[in-house]
């Protein structure tokens, strides 16, 4: 009689969900309040002018406006909207 040989387990097979984070608007876009302009993990980018930080690190618009990036010190950025 024919038989197959028993299917073994496998330690692969899962996979954890996107977090979708990056930048959403970029340098020059028009934004309204509440776009969200990053969404970030720590605050690898701070928020300047007409802009706020949420508790997760996402950075949002506070009113309307351009998005403008900018660089103060040699390793910080700033987002503000203008």
């Amino acid at each position: 009689m024919a038989h197959k040989k028993a299917g073994g387990s496998t330690n692969n097979g899962r996979d954890s969900n996107p977090n979708m984070l990056g930048v959403k608007k970029y340098g020059g876009e028009a934004v309204i309040s509440g776009n969200i302009i990053i969404r970030q993990r720590g605050t690898k980018v701070h928020p300047g002018t007409g802009v706020k930080m949420g508790k997760d690190h996402t950075i949002y618009a506070v009113q309307e406006g351009k998005v403008q990036f900018a660089t103060y010190s040699k390793t910080k950025k700033i987002v503000s909207v203008i």
